[in-house]
């Protein structure tokens, strides 16, 4: 059976030793083969466009000059600042001077930045001006640092990245797939972060399953999109990583903001979209809003051949009324280029999932953690299955701990993009693994025949109710995905009685503020209403006894998860 990593054996003793070449050895091959291909692009608001030659190139720059600040081999090299060709070119400039990444949430506090910072007992920092004019340059680590740089305008206390010249040019410092490449720190909704420890060989090989047979196909000629955060591991390993492994084209995208994605995406031309569950939410709320807008016939009538096109696509593999819907939907938000999308980071309504497998588009979900760089199953277009979170990876070997009588447990794994463990974190290391070495995953699922992997929640968020039975929040939240009136949910379980250790269940809303607008009076009707027509679809355990309405946002991820251990009311 022929592996998309088969093409490394070309290289292997000679660019590379062992199984998996280093990051860099990626852009290497890339610069080779595509060197006047465009690489990375950002429009801000003109485009501006480096080929992989000339990604190659500032690399090298920046990565010299690193090496002659004194930067060595597994110093760490803070990143912290918005999406863009900067903050890629110096992620990979401390690859090339043999340091590991640190990047940052550029949302994060200030006060985590310099206890994190510390902590790593970072080098150098890359960020964006708004971050360095916050930083304490008293801090005892902050004065350790062999610089500091921005990754947009130059400050007082740092200089653009831009003006960096060094003496001469310097050859890279050669790593291996076991030498550790970043460390990222999980942005989590419990407590506080841990620093995943990330080697070339954990990223690399996750890069290529991603790539392995039926998943996904990318080629140099695709456009992938950059929107979601970089220092997640879903955004750097999906996009930036797979685009300097095929050659694919690179589009940053700065904010999560609507019209600024609908304007990239029309003049980059996105063939393959990476994004998560709120956001394909909103566009599909979107675009089905401006069709309701057209009168009750058009909508009857794209809503009719959604259907159509849905079945032909499922059951014949025929995607007949595809350019229809670019000409008529797809082009206004930027998608009539668009092959694939990918959502992660959480799990999608398999109703939303379904509109857009009728719309045409070939939209698949993927599931993986931090801690295992991250992907760890996908859905093969051709194979997939809506109620699934994918297919297990080839090399990823995942087992359910614990099953309970439906089949339900811990997803456990072991394979070679799984961490070793966290930073200078023997105690979370420990907890992290079970006694025959395979990383505990804290979600609760089960595997199918066909080894497809269906999730149910988190073990540590399971409602226990009166019968003894497991009730799992998310999929109860996953049922609110398509009304407009919501805007954010959390369902949790609640006592009615303090001496009755069983719970009922509980739904936390923050309303749509667009949707209420003018109708604030309605509020508690309409949600109501909402509960009522959830709790039909559900079990009489499962059913929402109490609903609470708040007034302000709940605090979220930078992948926009409810921080549940926040919620206090």
């Amino acid at each position: 059976m022929n592996h998309s990593w088969d093409v490394l054996d070309q290289y292997r003793g000679g660019l590379f030793e062992g199984t998996w070449p280093a990051i860099l050895d990626l852009l290497s091959i890339t610069k080779e083969k595509f060197p006047k291909r465009n690489g990375f692009t950002v429009f801000n608001p003109e485009r501006t466009t480096l080929t992989w030659e000339e990604v190659w190139s500032e690399v090298r720059r920046l990565g010299s000059y690193l090496i002659e600040a004194g930067i060595k081999a597994e110093d760490k090299v803070v990143i912290n600042g918005k999406n863009s060709p900067a903050w890629a070119l110096s992620y990979f400039a401390a690859l090339w001077a043999g340091a590991v990444v640190v990047p940052l949430d550029n949302q994060m506090p200030i006060d985590r930045v310099h206890a994190l910072g510390e902590f790593v007992e970072a080098s150098f920092v890359f960020a964006d001006a708004a971050i360095i004019n916050q930083l304490n340059t008293e801090a005892p680590w902050v004065k350790n640092l062999k610089g500091i740089v921005s990754l947009t305008n130059p400050t007082a206390a740092a200089v653009n990245y831009t003006t960096l010249r060094p003496k001469k040019m310097v050859e890279r410092v050669k790593r291996t797939e076991h030498d550790l490449a970043a460390i990222l720190f999980t942005s989590g909704t419990t407590g506080n972060e841990k620093g995943a420890m990330l080697t070339h060989g954990n990223l690399v090989s996750d890069v290529f399953q991603a790539c392995d047979g039926i998943f996904l196909q990318i080629s140099e000629v695709d456009v992938l999109y950059a929107l979601l955060p970089l220092h997640h591991s879903y955004s750097c390993t999906a996009v930036l990583l797979e685009s300097i492994t095929h050659g694919s084209e690179c589009v940053f995208g700065h904010d999560i903001v609507v019209s600024k994605m609908i304007n990239d995406m029309k003049r980059g031309k996105i063939t393959v979209f990476m994004g998560i569950p709120l956001l394909y939410n909103k566009i599909l709320a979107g675009m089905m809003k401006q069709v309701r807008k057209k009168g009750v016939a058009t909508y009857a009538l794209i809503r009719t051949m959604m259907k159509v096109n849905g079945f032909f696509k499922k059951h014949l593999k025929w995607n007949p009324l595809r350019k229809s819907f670019d000409k008529l939907l797809l082009s206004k938000l930027g998608l009539d280029h668009n092959r694939i999308c990918i959502c992660g980071a959480g799990p999608l309504s398999p109703k939303v999932f379904t509109q857009y497998q009728q719309l045409g588009i070939d939209f698949i979900q993927g599931y993986g953690l931090t801690e295992t760089a991250p992907i760890l199953t996908l859905n093969p277009v051709s194979r997939f299955k809506v109620e699934s979170v994918g297919l297990v990876f080839p090399l990823v070997d995942m087992i359910i701990a614990d099953k309970d009588d439906s089949g339900v447990g811990e997803v456990r794994v072991k394979g070679p993009n799984v961490t070793s463990g966290y930073y200078k974190d023997p105690e979370h290391t420990a907890e992290l693994f079970d006694e025959e070495g395979y990383l505990k995953t804290g979600d609760l699922g089960y595997l199918d025949k066909e080894n497809y992997l269906y999730l149910k929640g988190r073990v540590k968020n399971v409602i226990v109710t009166e019968g003894g039975k497991n009730v799992y929040p998310e999929e109860i939240e996953d049922l609110f995905q398509l009304y407009d009136q919501v805007e954010q949910i959390l369902i949790r379980g609640y006592q009615e009685e303090k001496d009755i250790p069983s719970e009922l269940i509980e739904a936390v809303i923050y309303p749509s503020q667009e949707y209420f607008e003018g109708k604030e009076g309605e509020v508690q009707k309409e949600l109501d209403r909402v509960i009522t027509e959830v709790n039909q679809q559900l079990a009489a355990y499962k059913k929402i006894t109490r609903l609470t309405i708040i007034d302000k946002p709940m605090d979220m991820t930078s992948t926009k998860k409810i921080k549940r251990n926040k919620v206090t009311v």
